[in-house]
């Protein structure tokens, strides 16, 4: 799923970055690919890390622009990207928990309601 919203985010960013500085692009394609050891995410080796070790964004593009053009594009695409800023310069997170609450399922986006 990380992969994939980077993909997304890097797509939608370079689109609207090319749209802003009147870059032409006849097609682009967008790759994320990464290394990962299952061992540590799941569990069966405690001293494999979970997580990425490596992530690589790549970048199939059709155009008639220059060279120059198409590295500032994807200059300002990396600097607009919010998943590919936010897995460059982690945030910091924090993680909550309240016990013994009660709650009937599960929502995003919806106002806390106690029951």
């Amino acid at each position: 799923m990380l992969l994939k919203a980077l993909a997304a985010c890097a797509g939608v960013t370079l689109r609207a970055v090319a749209t802003a500085t009147g870059i032409s692009l006849r097609d682009a394609t967008i790759r994320a690919e990464g290394d990962l050891d299952f061992r540590g995410t799941l569990a069966v080796t405690k001293d494999v890390p979970v997580g990425f070790k490596s992530i690589r964004l790549k970048f199939d593009l059709e155009s008639d622009a220059s060279e120059e053009q198409l590295a500032s594009l994807i200059s300002l695409t990396e600097r607009y990207c919010v998943v590919y800023q936010t897995l460059a310069k982690p945030p910091e997170i924090s993680v909550t928990y309240e016990a013994g609450v009660q709650s009937q399922g599960y929502s995003f986006g919806q106002p806390e309601q106690k029951v």
